[in-house]
This record gives structure tokens, C-alpha cells and sequence, in this order.
């Protein structure tokens, strides 16, 4: 396993672990098995339907159709955008695996990210590669074959990249600008920068709204980080240029100054 190191402002690297190959490949496989047993049920039902329609009806045809798309089609193919920005980079898949998408900066990616990524998945390529298929069993051979390599070609460089890139990036993580790490919890709210604080929480520090959101996602992963390894020195060389850079006096322990930090955040950005 190869470990990431991720300067931030504070002059400090962070450190993310680049998941193993298999564990992503696990993860793909969890989600097609998802959506294999999520098309025969929604199938299913289109039939159950069906059943009960006269399908030779012209206006029941197109209404089927419609159903048909809207059931099955459309949840498999927004599936995996959908999952990433509700489960914050993550799918079910991902989430079993405990691995998670990132932007560069090892901060929450964008919404934007998602879409890049999503717009080449696999499954869209899978997409192509049936209709070349199609395409072959009508008796056009040459533009079979120009679909069919084409998605293999995209594959194999996929694989490629990902196995020898030091980031782990497929192609759609090198044009989003994200990476996939590790995670060593299953993910919940708490892996964003959200902390829960109270109607009555009163502000230590209101500097900290002068800093990025980039700053904070760094402030909340040194914690993680410094907390894990017991690395007091982190936290207290990451507080100290915290309040250099804020003008702050505090004689707050580092640990505390850092969490406090957060609670201001939270509280001042939701206020």
C-alpha cells in the first residue's frame, strides 16, 4: 500500500493511503452486483405491470417505455454520481471497502468532481461496448470493431494508470483532479468537516471564517491525523501557525485549540 503525502498551508504534509488495486476492484464488483439484482427486481415489476396493460395499445407502449426508463435505466446509470455526493465520495461499494474519493487536496470534492468522474465511468463504456456488439450481429463489422476496441483500449489504460500512477488516478480522477484514499472508519457525517454544536455555543476564535475551506478540510485532517499517530508535535506545530496567520493568543493545548477551531467554524458558517 502506498501512502500519499499532501503539503498544506501550514507547512505540514498530510499523509492519505492509497487503496490498494483489488480493494477498488472489489468495490466495483459490490456496485454491479447491486445493480444486477436492483435491474431483475425493478424488471420484475415493469413485467408485473405490463401484464395488466394492453401492450397493444399504442399509447400503453409508450408509457411502458417511459416506466421502463425512468425504473431501471435511469437508477443504474446515476447510481454511482448520486451515491458519491449523498455519501460523501462514496458508494456502497467504496463504503465496504473503506475506500473513499477526494479531491487532490485530500479536502471533500466537489460537486462538479463527481459529475467528471461520472461522465467516464465504466458504465457508459459498457454501454458502447453492447452497442458494438449490436452492431456486429447486424452485419457491420468495421465500426463493431472500431466500438469494441475502443472501450477495451479505455479500459486497459484504466488499469494501467491505476496500478502505476502514484495517485492511484484512473483517467476520470486525473481530469476531476481526485484521488481515492482509505478510510479507517466506516463513513458518516463526521468524516465531512460538520461538527454538531449547540443553538447556545458561543465563538472563541470568529478568524477562523478568514480561512478557506481548503484550510479547514487541512485543519480537520491534521487533528485526525495527530490524534491517531499520538503526535502532539503535529498539532502543536499545525496550532501555531494557525494563530501566527489568524494573530491569535491563546493558551489553549493544541488538541483543544484545533477543536475549537472546528466548533467555530461550524457554528459561525451555519449562523
Amino acid at each position: 500500500m502506498s501512502v500519499l503525502k499532501i503539503p498544506t498551508n501550514f507547512n505540514i504534509d498530510l499523509e492519505f493511503e492509497i487503496p490498494e488495486f483489488y480493494r477498488r476492484f472489489l468495490a466495483v464488483i459490490m456496485d454491479y452486483i447491486i445493480l444486477f439484482f436492483y435491474n431483475m427486481l425493478a424488471s420484475a415489476i415493469i413485467k408485473s405491470i405490463a401484464g395488466t396493460m394492453d401492450i397493444w395499445d399504442m399509447e400503453s407502449q409508450y408509457n411502458l417505455h417511459w416506466l421502463a426508463i425512468v425504473v431501471i435505466l435511469l437508477p443504474i446509470l446515476f447510481y454511482h454520481v448520486v451515491m458519491e455526493i449523498s455519501l460523501n465520495g462514496q458508494t456502497i461499494g467504496k463504503r465496504v471497502m473503506r475506500i473513499r474519493v477526494v479531491n487532490e487536496n485530500g479536502g471533500k470534492a466537489s460537486m462538479s468532481q463527481f459529475f467528471i468522474r461520472w461522465l467516464l465511468r465504466d458504465i457508459w463504456f459498457l454501454i458502447i461496448l453492447a452497442i458494438g456488439m449490436q452492431k456486429q450481429e447486424m452485419g457491420d463489422k468495421y465500426s463493431s470493431l472500431f466500438l469494441i476496441f475502443a472501450v477495451l483500449g479505455f479500459f486497459i489504460a484504466d488499469i494501467v494508470l491505476v496500478v502505476s500512477g502514484k495517485k492511484g488516478q484512473r483517467i476520470g480522477d486525473l481530469l476531476a483532479k481526485t484521488i481515492l484514499i482509505r478510510t479507517h472508519a466506516k463513513g458518516d457525517i463526521e468524516d465531512t468537516v460538520f461538527i454538531e454544536v449547540a443553538d447556545s455555543y458561543v465563538p472563541s476564535f470568529p478568524q477562523i471564517m478568514q480561512l478557506s475551506d481548503k484550510d479547514i478540510n487541512a485543519i480537520k485532517s491534521i487533528l485526525e491525523t495527530a490524534r491517531r499517530k499520538g503526535d502532539y508535535q503535529m498539532a502543536e506545530s499545525a496550532a501555531a501557525k494557525i494563530k501566527a496567520h489568524l494573530k491569535i493568543e491563546t493558551g489553549m493545548p493544541s488538541f483543544d485549540f484545533l477543536d475549537v477551531l472546528l466548533k467555530d467554524y461550524n457554528y459561525l458558517s451555519a449562523n
